[in-house]
């Protein structure tokens, strides 16, 4: 790897980095319910959709929060499942494409509801003008504001607020963050060449007198929240790694920073907003410490080459090329994989199934943990339960009842917490075994690579990720369901478990901090922090990892 592609990424990371912290604060000034300048820039939007939807600015419990997000949610899943089945029959299809499969139907709905975006379809052939718009780029927006919404609700609840009111938060991310950002990013992407029409593909003849049909539509819109809401996707099958998608290297380096700004800004809103700043830069500090390592780690081993490869006298002095796009190459490719998993948003500029055994493995661990970074909402929730978890290990240490922001983590929340701890690995681990047992005719390598895709499969869709080893043969009614059902669950299960330990603190009566009171804001505590994502988080995932990506590299070496 050369000098200038290191630098190149130092510097796309330290932008995004830069960012976070002024868009941290700006996302709390955006959930403030007391009167701020912004309510001048966006009041005139929001107040006729309040008016629309009987809204008011009443605060909820969090069973009322809870249920808002779900059944909103559910709802809109079904009337965008509505319009994939129909799609055939509705306007604005200029190509003829056929409505969906049933399955295929109900894992897409859920797929884009859940900030998931798997696909089992191939975007630009599965999809109508208008399901990408009316169907896709909608709940890119919905789906990104529902999670930050339910992290916002626990983050007050922390700080000994109200929750405030689910569709107020909704409506608010909307309107103040992702609406903005995404309509000026959409003209920057078209300036760079990325498409933005409704005419039907375009017809090109080529030199030796053939006819060529160049997919195309409005993909700018597409592509601008896909990656600042963390979404993923593609609206072509091969997604940025296309060229329409992700015309360039800037485009790339956009994409990169993007990704990361939502969920590396969200530490900051959370130490503004329970008035403990410096504990939030702890917070922010860990999530980067683990993501350099995991990117050194996923640098080291695709600069390196297959190692049977290497052994054939093949020059690899530009790393593993297999599966990636020569205008990005290997460094651009292998910082894109890292940073999709780690901030679960599942966009892919090279094909992840052509990843070397450890830079696979280290896109399956970001995705198992969901706390490098982790997606937009649902992510900085999981990384405040595992401080948590390391606040209530290190009461249990020196014999103290643990303490969190002033309140008492006792049996009640453990056991939610617990729960939701469980709640993922079941749903990766039960259904892979189930899959290799029952499908193993989907999978396309029967060595542990085999076990690799069917492990990122679902692990992918526990985590709302999206990515996949696309060597599985996952466009079948057994896939299409079973991860249908794990996205809905490893959605809405911990973020409804996760609202209860915040209504349950919030009921509590605040603890005064004593000498002996155990600090969250110093180094000792982002290593605990750390320690305990590492132990309880990675653990419980290496034995299944073992069999997989780790058990293949150890037959690739020489």
């Amino acid at each position: 790897m050369t000098t200038t592609s290191l630098l190149a990424i130092a510097v796309t990371v330290l932008i995004a980095l830069l960012l976070a912290r002024p868009a941290g604060l700006y996302i709390a000034e955006v959930f403030n319910y007391e009167r701020t300048g912004l309510d001048r820039w966006f009041g005139w939007l929001e107040k006729p959709v309040y008016a629309l939807g009987g809204i008011r600015k009443e605060n909820q419990s969090w069973k009322e929060y809870a249920l808002a997000l779900l059944l909103s949610n559910s709802v809109m899943i079904l009337l965008v499942y509505l319009i994939f089945r129909f799609q055939g029959v509705l306007p604005l299809n200029p190509t003829r494409i056929a409505s969906m499969e049933p399955t295929l139907a109900f894992n897409t709905a859920i797929s884009f509801m859940t900030n998931t975006n798997l696909q089992h379809y191939s975007g630009e052939s599965g999809l109508s003008y208008l399901s990408q718009m009316i169907g896709i780029i909608f709940m890119m927006f919905t789906a990104p504001a529902s999670a930050l919404a339910g992290a916002i609700a626990f983050i007050r609840a922390l700080s000994g607020k109200p929750l405030g009111n689910f569709f107020v938060d909704m409506i608010r991310c909307i309107t103040r963050i992702l609406l903005p950002v995404s309509f000026m990013l959409a003209f920057v992407f078209v300036a760079m060449g990325v498409p933005q029409t409704l005419e039907p593909a375009a017809v090109a003849h080529t030199l030796e007198g053939a006819t060529q049909k160049i997919a195309r539509g409005p993909v700018a819109s597409f592509l601008s929240i896909k990656e600042f809401g963390n979404n993923g996707g593609g609206f072509f099958g091969v997604n940025s790694a296309h060229p329409f998608e992700n015309p360039s290297g800037f485009s790339n380096f956009l994409q990169i920073v993007l990704m990361l700004l939502l969920p590396a800004s969200l530490p900051f809103t959370y130490g503004k907003m329970v008035g403990n700043r410096k504990q939030g830069r702890v917070l922010f500090a860990s999530m980067v410490m683990m993501f350099v390592v995991l990117l050194g780690i996923s640098l080291a081993s695709e600069n390196t080459g297959n190692p049977v490869i290497n052994a054939l006298g093949i020059q690899y002095a530009q790393g593993s090329m297999e599966g990636k796009e020569v205008r990005f190459g290997a460094a651009q490719s292998t910082l894109y994989s890292v940073v999709t998993t780690a901030t679960e948003t599942g966009a892919v500029n090279t094909m992840h199934d052509t990843l070397t055994p450890i830079g696979g493995l280290v896109a399956l661990g970001n995705m198992m943990l969901n706390t490098v970074f982790g997606g937009v909402g649902a992510g900085f929730i999981n990384v405040l339960m595992y401080a948590m978890i390391a606040v209530f290990l290190s009461g249990l240490m020196v014999g103290r009842t643990p303490e969190f922001l002033g309140k008492k983590i006792e049996g009640k929340e453990m056991k939610l917490i617990a729960v939701t701890l469980i709640i993922s690995p079941l749903l990766i681990l039960l259904p892979t075994a189930f899959a290799l047992y029952a499908h193993p005719d989907t999978i396309s390598n029967p060595g542990f690579h085999g076990l690799s895709q069917a492990l990122y499969e679902f692990t992918s869709s526990a985590a709302n990720n999206g990515s996949g080893f696309e060597g599985l043969g996952d466009a079948t009614p057994f896939w299409n369901i079973s991860t249908g059902i794990v996205m809905f669950l490893g959605r809405y299960f911990p973020v409804i478990t996760m609202l209860a330990v915040a209504g349950s603190l919030a009921a509590k009566k605040s603890v005064p901090e004593t000498a002996g009171t155990f600090r969250t804001d110093n180094i000792l505590f982002g290593t605990v922090f750390i320690g305990a994502v590492l132990i309880v988080g990675a653990l419980t995932f290496f034995p299944a990892v073992a069999l997989g990506p780790i058990a293949e590299y150890l037959t690739l070496k020489p």
